[in-house]
């Protein structure tokens, strides 16, 4: 398997996966989703309340909030070494107070480890008015997605079948196709239909420049065809800014390493053959 990168930084990664099964294209996107831990709010104690929302939609709104998350310095509370009452190796408390009126911003969650601290600043939480209070304790713990979809990484994890397109002799350049693909990923050059240079991974597979073709009458094939590779995947992966994209891939690599070792051990007890 080989992965090559169109773009990466922080929050975004385009890049193509290739030599790889359906099934590990899906398993590495689900992976990304729901096997990456990250911090999310999980208890709310909620000291004074005034505004126009229920406790219950102010704790939720609050645990959607996107945190800093360094995977170095937590751990889950099952492998915390507390046991899961809540020490700072599994657990960052946060406080906020704010009297109105004033709109309550994330950056008012104010957190006990400044490298926990929300991702944004400008997530408005609830409006104010004037003798309104809100007083609240809350305490973050790490999870993954499989749990709550508070805790995934990722705002967008998607991938789809490299398109190909083949163009053939019986093109004439009559550029029906050109103006029926939405992607403007086709262009007259010549005297025939050609893709343009970079543009091919933003074909949608729609396959409109197909019927474009066949309605110019030149035969019952048409000269522009569209398939996909069976063994190559581009993907796009953006984060909520929790963790970097990178280490968002890295970990689920390695979870599904972990899982493939585990598998291969318990087959190999099942079969006698278990290595020693």
């Amino acid at each position: 398997m080989e992965i090559e990168f169109a773009s990466l930084d922080d929050s975004l990664a385009r890049f193509t996966l290739s030599g790889a099964s359906t099934a590990f294209a899906n398993a590495f996107r689900r992976a990304m989703i729901g096997e990456v831990p990250t911090l999310a709010i999980e208890d709310v104690r909620i000291y004074d309340n005034t505004s126009a929302l229920f406790d219950e939609m102010l704790a939720h709104r609050i645990g959607l909030i996107p945190l800093r998350t360094d995977l170095s310095s937590y751990s889950t509370q099952d492998k915390c070494s507390c046991g899961g009452a809540g020490c700072p190796g599994c657990t960052s408390t946060y406080t906020l107070s704010v009297e109105g009126p004033k709109t309550v911003m994330s950056s008012d969650l104010i957190p006990q480890d400044p490298g926990a601290a929300p991702v944004y600043d400008n997530i408005p939480i609830v409006k104010l008015t004037k003798g309104q209070k809100l007083v609240i304790e809350a305490r973050a713990i790490l999870n993954t997605g499989r749990e709550h979809a508070k805790w995934q990484p990722t705002l967008v994890c998607g991938y789809k079948n490299h398109p190909v397109v083949s163009i053939s002799d019986a093109c004439d350049a009559c550029g029906l196709c050109v103006d029926e693909c939405p992607r403007g990923i086709l262009a007259v050059k010549g005297k025939k239909v050609q893709v343009v240079v970079g543009k091919l991974p933003d074909c949608s597979m729609c396959r409109l420049c197909e019927r474009a073709c066949l309605s110019s009458g030149i035969g019952d094939q048409p000269a522009i065809t569209i398939s996909a590779e069976n063994d190559r995947y581009i993907y796009m992966v953006e984060g909520d800014g929790s963790l970097p994209v990178k280490e968002i891939m890295n970990r689920a690599l390695l979870y599904l390493k972990e899982q493939a070792e585990t598998l291969e051990k318990q087959l190999g007890e099942i079969s006698g053959d278990e290595k020693k």
